[in-house]
């Protein structure tokens, strides 16, 4: 049976991989007195103990957690969910999906960086058009994203959720205006891009889901692509892929041609549409950002570590 530590699991991330955890017979979980939750010596016996500890903390505390492994442990496997190692060498980026390079280090590896969940939806989307020459590196990316507030923490979700909320709380928002997002390090350096990205990043009056939209002129492209080429495309690429499925070209009518950001909630994958015309082309990635954001995609990391189906106690 695989012991498993969640150091901070009073959070939104590790309180859902708690749930996930409840239908499995596979994981015995070590649980910290909740008195002694930040004390180091008490945190180190926890981490050293497990074979999977996962870091569901601020980057400084899991900068720390990394740091309280023994020098002779080599069997404690560290999957982090904060920020700090996701472009950090000997760190293995948890969206396997990305190719046979990305799981491979996943499944031969004992560091594993989780993505931040803008960034999943972003990479799934414009790594492949990267790597297989669809644009230049050099192409002027921009991206928006539509996420619940439960992706903005503990703090944010209570403002959210509060009797006395404030009127603007009731309307999207926009944010991260000065163009430093912390996601945005990883999505250029994973994606391939040689700069960052314009991002526009939206958080809106409900609990979880995100859609993340990347829209392309067709006379920027490296081949000018239609909608139906660029779905054949992403098609083959994301063919054998479990976790992202690219949605039949058009299906987007079957939602009256909206985009619902929340219809995804409580899953552990994503879709991918390929929507537009032949000059402006829009592709949007729909997935939960707690889920294929976050959670979901630490326990499916955990999973091809193992060795197990990927899907073991995910909601698909």
């Amino acid at each position: 049976m695989t012991k498993v530590f969640i150091d901070g699991g009073e959070g939104t991330t590790g309180l859902r991989i708690l749930e996930r955890f409840e239908v499995r017979d596979d994981v015995e979980l070590i649980k910290i007195d909740p008195e002694l939750r930040k004390d180091p010596e008490e945190r180190r016996k926890m981490i050293n103990s497990s074979d999977i500890t996962f870091l569901c903390l601020p980057d400084a505390a899991a900068i720390e957690a990394v740091s309280l492994v023994d020098p002779d442990n080599k069997h404690t496997v560290i999957i982090d969910a904060s920020t700090a190692h996701r472009t950090e060498p000997g760190w293995a980026y948890g969206l396997p999906e990305l190719g046979k390079d990305f799981r491979e280090k996943i499944a031969s590896g004992n560091r594993i960086a989780v993505p931040g969940c803008y960034a999943s939806g972003f990479n799934m989307l414009v790594y492949p058009l990267v790597k297989q020459g669809i644009i230049a590196p050099d192409y002027p990316v921009y991206v928006t994203a539509l996420s619940g507030y439960s992706g903005a923490g503990k703090k944010a979700i209570a403002l959210y959720e509060s009797e006395d909320k404030t009127e603007d709380l009731y309307a999207p928002r926009e944010y991260a205006l000065s163009q430093s997002h912390k996601h945005l390090k990883e999505m250029k350096a994973i994606s391939g891009l040689a700069r960052e990205p314009l991002f526009t990043p939206v958080v809106d009056d409900y609990y979880c889901g995100m859609i993340v939209s990347l829209p392309l002129f067709a006379h920027l492209m490296e081949k000018k692509e239609t909608p139906e080429e660029l779905h054949k495309i992403y098609a083959d690429y994301y063919k054998e892929e479990q976790f992202i499925t690219v949605m039949p070209f058009g299906s987007e009518a079957e939602g009256n041609n909206f985009f619902a950001a929340n219809a995804y909630a409580g899953r552990d994958d994503a879709q991918i549409y390929i929507t537009g015309n032949d000059d402006r082309l829009l592709v949007t990635s729909r997935f939960d950002n707690l889920g294929k954001g976050a959670s979901g995609a630490a326990i499916q990391c955990m999973n091809i570590k193992l060795g197990i189906p990927q899907d073991t106690g995910l909601n698909l």
